[in-house]
């Protein structure tokens, strides 16, 4: 595929997913080395079982002959895509779909945009503690939502090689993500008491007496409102900064899926 024609994948920050990478300077479409996938070492709980063997393959590269020595942050491999829907709640990971594959491969291109553009800021890096915090929500995530017991998610992380090495360094690229996008667009968006206002009068008061709710004045409710606006005001930067990233970018598909 040619630069540009990735298409669009919206709701990036729900996603912020973003998977391990391998060491690469210059990519090319034959099949990588067999990984060997282990057990999930930090749980207890998970039972010893012999490593599998799977072929990995490079699916896609990003921006690689455009940044001088990008390598991991560059290329997108098929285990980066079981690594995303192994960390999407609900997501099925036998036989994925191509459906599922490419939605994927959308998302972790456009996390790839973000974070070559994030690298550039040190100073976001996060802390360990940053990064345990985001662990443990994440498992929180998944017994809320998938219904998982905390075997059962550290069996499904193991059944796709991710391992904890690998997982901390997934979410701790994600949390660049999530702190370069506050530092480029969450802390300059102003949202006047107009907006709000109008929002109230327009959008929030007809939704709930359409539910015929009590409607609340909107002072008490103004905060509530600005921050509604606020994220969506966040989202719609997002997207208009990444249509002009994929615009720009250097995308090849070395292997459809």
């Amino acid at each position: 595929m040619g630069k540009g024609e990735m298409g669009k994948e919206k709701g990036t920050r729900v996603l912020l997913g973003k998977a391990g990478f391998r060491k690469a300077l210059r990519f090319t479409g034959r099949v990588l080395l067999f990984v060997t996938l282990s057990p999930f070492p930090f749980s207890p709980f998970l039972p010893r079982c012999f490593g599998q063997q799977v072929v990995d393959k490079m699916v896609a590269t990003v921006n690689a002959g455009v940044i001088p020595q990008c390598g991991e942050n560059c290329l997108i491999t098929y285990s980066d895509l079981l690594w995303q829907l192994a960390l999407q709640p609900n997501t099925p990971l036998d036989n994925p779909s191509s459906a599922d594959l490419n939605h994927a491969l959308h998302l972790l291109i456009d996390q790839r945009l973000i974070l070559q553009e994030a690298e550039k800021l040190p100073t976001i890096t996060p802390t360990a503690d940053e990064v345990k915090i985001a662990r443990d929500e994440l498992v929180k995530e998944f017994t809320a939502k998938a219904s998982l017991s905390l075997p059962e998610f550290m069996q499904r992380l193991a059944k796709v090689g991710l391992t904890t090495a690998k997982l901390d360094q997934i979410l701790e690229q994600r949390l660049k993500i999530e702190k370069y996008l506050d530092f480029r667009f969450r802390n300059f968006v102003v949202i006047s008491q107009k907006e709000i206002a109008d929002y109230y009068r327009d959008v929030y008061v007809p939704r709930l007496r359409a539910r015929s709710r009590i409607v609340p004045s909107l002072e008490t409710v103004s905060s509530e409102i600005e921050n509604i606006l606020k994220e969506a005001k966040i989202e719609s930067d997002t997207d208009a900064f990444l249509d002009t990233a994929r615009e720009r970018a250097e995308i090849v598909t070395l292997s459809p899926v």
